[in-house]
């Protein structure tokens, strides 16, 4: 008997209602280093993914109040550090400098940026 296939799935895009579809790829592009066109903004090979769409009424754009819209992993602390030191240069919108929480199993780093529409993603490291 054959053995049945398990689907994998390789990744997702957050899908983002955005208030000016042309400044967002422009912010996405230049402030976060995503490679962007009509499709998605994406970086790192879908390690961080979104698919903006033009909102056609400005109260269909809602961020998640209080809380993050999307959030990212990254292998360490020293490249959560970089990737903060690479979007403060470009100017993308900082609303959470990197703080360190301390738990039993070790440490968690994180910080948050913010897009054009208030949309809010988190980035954060683990470290044992």
């Amino acid at each position: 008997m054959a053995e049945k296939l398990k689907a994998r799935i390789e990744n997702s895009l957050t899908v983002l209602l955005v208030s000016d579809f042309e400044k967002s790829k422009k912010y996405y592009e230049e402030a976060l280093g995503c490679e962007v066109n009509e499709f998605w903004a994406i970086r790192d090979n879908f390690g961080l993914g979104f698919k903006l769409i033009q909102a056609q009424d400005p109260g269909d754009v809602r961020p998640n109040k209080g809380t993050w819209n999307t959030y990212a992993y990254v292998q360490t602390h020293e490249e959560l550090d970089a990737l903060y030191e690479e979007f403060k240069s470009s100017d993308a919108i900082i609303v959470s400098e990197p703080v360190v929480t301390e738990h039993d199993w070790g440490a968690w780093k994180d910080f948050a940026v913010q897009d054009l529409d208030g949309y809010v993603i988190g980035f954060g490291s683990g470290k044992k």
